[in-house]
């Protein structure tokens, strides 16, 4: 429906697009419920709605070839995405276990477990993590079939795994996952304080079968960021281990989300990642959710989780500031602090929203990205200028009435062969095209798999 407040919204979109940014809508501009409003520069192409298999909320999502895999705390979807118009969901795989961040790498999916139960299968029911017995860790299918993926191997890990990351190694005979994990208790007896580690699974690639943690390095040895007491929004969280890890493996280096603070480590020897630059903010960051490199491997994005995911954090009431990405430029092997960004369109009180994960538009010679912001939408923000960093284009819905107040929105939202791919808690998998002359190029980037957390390069044009 296109209402007055709708069609302002678009006119101002329209103002910014013929200039540079998109500007701010006022308060009294936040959508109807389920209402769509975009800039001008963004149509939506389709929405595919969560399999009803799938009860649980959407997660995050990698791609291969032809194919798109959906997260899910429920277990994950394949959509087939070669015409991406038609987008259309292969198979469903129930397996709960939350909150199935995942990765993709030849014939495997590699899937986090962050939620302690009975054992590993996938008819697993809940069970403290205080029972020595109870499983966790990183789940392994073959999705050679995409019509009847297999469930092969399981491998437990400390504290579960609440995110993970791929490591190729040169060889090409093994893939590395940093397992990303945290909150220990002194109950739990296999996620004792203070964990200041991550867990290091091999996977032979001849025999998947095998994989298994090879080491547990300690990040941390000082005990991190001890964090700055205090109830939301003025608290900041302890470093007790890391939420998110990205690598960049031909550049050997990963930048990792750790809680409490930024890291850049030297991946060369996957085995030994070893910590090179820290960095701290203690008057904004309220948690390190995720890190994102430019493609020069010169600045680093970290986004802020202020409130859990869970708060209506883009008002005027927060600010510009917190909860927000930072940028940093990476010079002599240190993380110079050069700006914030944050979406300054406000949202309603019942609207969850939070800096969320994103990923690179492939242009040449510019630094832009592609990013979820919750119910805030989905932003395309121009970094190039890291000082200086501008929203090009946007998309979102007003509140999700489908669902209880601050619970839903785009968990992720990423640049893949031509489209963006947005998953949404409740609402399924949407489909964007984005037509601009400053990413128009990477319509000619053609990417045969695409894991968020493992960065390549891109080329200018082709493969």
């Amino acid at each position: 429906m296109f209402t007055p407040r709708r069609a302002a919204v678009l006119v101002a979109a329209l103002v910014a697009f013929a200039g540079t940014t998109v500007p701010a809508a006022q308060a009294a501009d936040i959508p109807a419920p389920g209402e769509i409003v975009m800039s001008p520069n963004i149509s939506h192409v389709t929405n595919v709605p969560k399999p009803g298999a799938l009860a649980d909320i959407n997660t995050d999502m990698a791609f291969q070839g032809d194919y798109a895999y959906v997260g899910n705390y429920s277990g994950f979807s394949i959509y087939d995405i070669k015409n991406p118009k038609k987008t259309s969901v292969v198979s469903s795989v129930v397996c709960p276990g939350g909150q199935m961040d995942m990765s993709v790498y030849g014939n495997l999916l590699f899937g986090s477990v962050d939620a302690s139960l009975n054992n590993d299968s996938c008819s697993a029911t809940s069970q403290p993590a205080s029972d020595k017995n109870s499983w966790e860790g990183v789940r392994i299918f073959d999705v050679s079939d995409k019509a009847n993926p297999r469930y092969i191997k399981s491998v437990e890990t400390n504290c579960g795994s609440h995110t993970h990351t791929l490591v190729p190694d040169s060889s090409g005979e093994n893939v590395y996952i940093y397992v990303s994990s945290y909150s220990p208790s002194a109950n739990f007896p296999d996620c004792q304080p203070p964990h200041d580690l991550i867990s290091i699974i091999k996977v032979p690639l001849a025999d998947p079968t095998a994989a298994s943690v090879i080491a547990t390095p300690n990040l941390f040895p000082d005990g991190g960021f001890p964090g700055v007491p205090g109830s939301y929004p003025v608290g900041k969280s302890a470093t007790t281990g890391c939420h998110d890890i990205t690598s960049y493996p031909e550049k050997g280096i990963a930048a990792g989300a750790c809680m409490g603070e930024g890291i850049l480590m030297d991946i060369r020897d996957p085995e030994q990642p070893k910590v090179t630059a820290t960095v701290r903010d203690e008057v904004n960051f309220a948690f390190w959710h995720s890190a994102t490199f430019n493609n020069d491997g010169t600045k680093v994005i970290f986004t802020d989780e202020l409130g859990g995911g869970t708060r209506a954090t883009c008002n005027e009431a927060i600010g510009p500031d917190k909860g927000a990405n930072a940028y940093y430029d990476i010079v002599d092997g240190q993380m110079v602090f050069k700006s914030y960004f944050k979406i300054a369109r406000h949202q309603a009180d019942s609207e969850n929203c939070v800096a969320h994960n994103g990923s690179l538009i492939p242009v040449k010679g510019r630094d832009i990205m592609v990013q979820a912001w919750y119910q805030g939408g989905i932003s395309v923000v121009d970094f190039t200028d890291s000082a200086n960093p501008q929203e090009i284009a946007f998309f979102e819905r007003g509140p999700d009435n489908t669902a209880p107040p601050l619970d839903g929105g785009f968990w992720s939202a990423y640049y893949y062969n031509g489209y963006i791919y947005g998953s949404d808690f409740n609402l399924g998998l949407d489909v964007l095209k984005i037509n601009d002359p400053r990413t128009n190029q990477a319509n000619s980037v053609k990417m045969d798999i695409l894991n968020t957390q493992t960065q390549g390069s891109y080329p200018e044009r082709g493969r």
